[in-house]
């Protein structure tokens, strides 16, 4: 007998004779003074239905069976067309294909319906955490903690905006106390910081505009008012940092820019390419602006075609590197980071192919290929004074490698449960780890085992940079530039608006130590800008 959604039996909607409950037939005698009755017997459940027989001196009567939960046939009827109609199609869709069967393969229909109902919340209600994210980045709510911070019970619980479905029934109606606890918190830490006096100023001072792609790295030159740009549009470009101007374009690799380093005495640049080479090239400005030459009709047209930029004034192109490492024992696939080591007569590079390469710039021969990593690796940077290495990789960890001896030494640091995007030296010899992870981790070279401090943010990390006063500047996916010390102590969030900070991912910052320069930071990202920022950092505490 099929079963209700309550679990209790229910009326066949065909409503068929055949197979209503057993109706009890009257036992009657004509002509007798007594009645004799007999109870119907059915199914559990089922109502016996009484039977009155009419004699010539008194009436015969059968009794209900004892047990009965039922009423009469006519009201059986009703009561299975009135389900009928609220069931609707879902009756159409529990319904056995044959009555005779057992109640199991029915319960467990159900219960696969109402998974797939509960599953459909849990997706609307993922989605309702991630807009309230959103929400509440636009307004400004600080979302940032260190690892010594109790989290809220609701963060606590939230992985990429979901909620364990085992703590989900606890939350119950102590949720909404925890989201209004968690709102005073925000609403009242906005009033403190009102009051408290504004240690850092930032602002935006320049932008640098005119590359048609985006822009992986920007760097700085130690000593002179320029920074260097490479972009997935195929070229690398030196800005001039006061004017805001391109005073050189490279245009030599076949792929994409990813990494630009300036040596650290001459007037050289490395890049790496995803042509899965490294090159070396000139990198001397013309300071002075160079007349607008003379043009024909369809170059001006072409030009204005191009945009703006093209028309300002004409830029000094080179097509021709000073040297190019790839060839036999080279890489095979993208170069995705490149950097010198001290003294600038060895370059590192770290590729998609999972290796890293030490190479000599003299006779452009690969010295040490660097092997361990299991995944593709994302990142690669010196020491500014000693013969130390860091590559980072999707593998989720990052390798110390030590040259100071003739036989490298390696040293793997876990502690990063996602892609590791990029791994920086400070000068008091700390390495800073950034992950997809949404962390960042500062660690101490002579301990691999754990991270002095780790930030929590709220966006994927992405290719960070370290003052010389310590300050980490944290470029995210989400637009945002943080600002955090050594300690893990928040400073400052770089100001983004309609009209200030990126429109798109921010794929790197870097740090100047020219003071003299109205820019110290400089970030780039896939919106094709670069930005220069003012930043008034407070004092090192000594």
């Amino acid at each position: 007998m099929a079963l209700d959604l309550l679990g209790r039996q229910k009326m066949p909607l065909d409503g068929s004779s055949s197979k209503q409950p057993a109706v009890a037939s009257s036992s009657v005698s004509g002509g007798s003074t007594g009645a004799s009755a007999t109870g119907a017997s059915g199914p559990a459940g089922s109502a016996g239905v009484v039977g009155v027989g009419v004699g010539s001196t008194g009436q015969g009567m059968s009794g209900a069976a004892a047990g009965g939960t039922g009423g009469a046939t006519v009201m059986g009827k009703q009561l299975t067309a009135k389900r009928s109609l609220k069931l609707g199609s879902l009756a159409e869709d529990i319904m056995p294909t044959s009555l005779g069967g057992g109640d199991e393969p029915f319960r467990a229909r159900l219960h696969h319906l109402f998974s797939q109902i509960e599953k459909e919340f849990e997706l609307l209600h993922a989605e309702n955490m991630s807009l309230r994210e959103k929400l509440e980045a636009v307004a400004g709510t600080p979302r940032d903690s260190t690892v010594g911070e109790r989290l809220p019970l609701q963060d606590a619980f939230e992985v990429d905006g979901s909620v364990n479905k085992s703590f989900k029934s606890k939350l119950g109606s102590a949720g909404s106390k925890v989201k209004a606890g968690h709102k005073l918190r925000a609403q009242t830490s906005r009033i403190v910081s009102s009051f408290k006096a504004q240690s850092v100023v930032s602002s935006l001072v320049r932008e640098f505009c005119g590359h048609k792609d985006g822009v992986w790295q920007v760097s700085t030159k130690a000593g002179q008012p320029i920074i260097g740009t490479a972009s997935a549009d195929h070229s690398a470009c030196i800005w001039g940092i006061d004017t805001g101007r391109c005073l050189l374009q490279y245009q030599g690799h076949s792929g994409s820019v990813n990494s630009i380093k300036f040596h650290p005495t001459r007037d050289i640049v490395l890049t790496g390419s995803g042509d899965a080479t490294a090159q070396i090239w000139q990198a001397a400005v013309n300071w002075e602006v160079p007349a607008r030459k003379g043009h024909s009709s369809e170059e001006e047209l072409e030009e204005e075609e191009e945009g703006p930029y093209e028309e300002k004034e004409r830029i000094d192109v080179l097509r021709t590197p000073l040297c190019e490492f790839s060839g036999p024992g080279g890489h095979t696939a993208v170069v995705v980071a490149a950097d010198w080591l001290p003294g600038g007569d060895q370059v590192i590079t770290a590729s998609w192919d999972r290796t890293a390469i030490l190479w000599d710039v003299e006779t452009r021969e690969p010295l040490h290929p660097l092997c361990g990593h299991d995944h593709e690796l994302t990142h690669a940077s010196a020491h500014p004074s000693q013969r130390l290495v860091v590559t980072a990789s999707r593998d989720s960890t990052f390798r110390l490698w030590d040259f100071r001896d003739p036989i490298p030494a390696v040293s793997v640091f876990q502690g990063h449960t996602e892609n590791v995007t990029s791994t920086v030296f400070t000068r008091d010899d700390k390495v800073v780890s950034g992950s997809d992870d949404r962390s960042v981790k500062v660690w101490e070279l002579r301990n691999m085992r754990s991270a002095l401090t780790t930030i929590r943010t709220d966006s994927a990390v992405n290719r960070l940079a370290v003052s010389a006063s310590g300050v980490i500047a944290i470029p995210h996916d989400n637009r945002h530039i943080r600002l955090f010390d050594l300690n893990g102590q928040r400073i400052a969030r770089l100001p983004r608006t309609s009209r200030q900070g990126h429109r798109r991912m921010v794929s790197a910052v870097a740090w100047t130590e020219d003071i003299s320069s109205n820019c110290n930071l400089f970030s780039s990202g896939f919106d094709r800008r670069v930005l220069g920022w003012g930043v008034c950092l407070p004092p090192k505490d000594n």
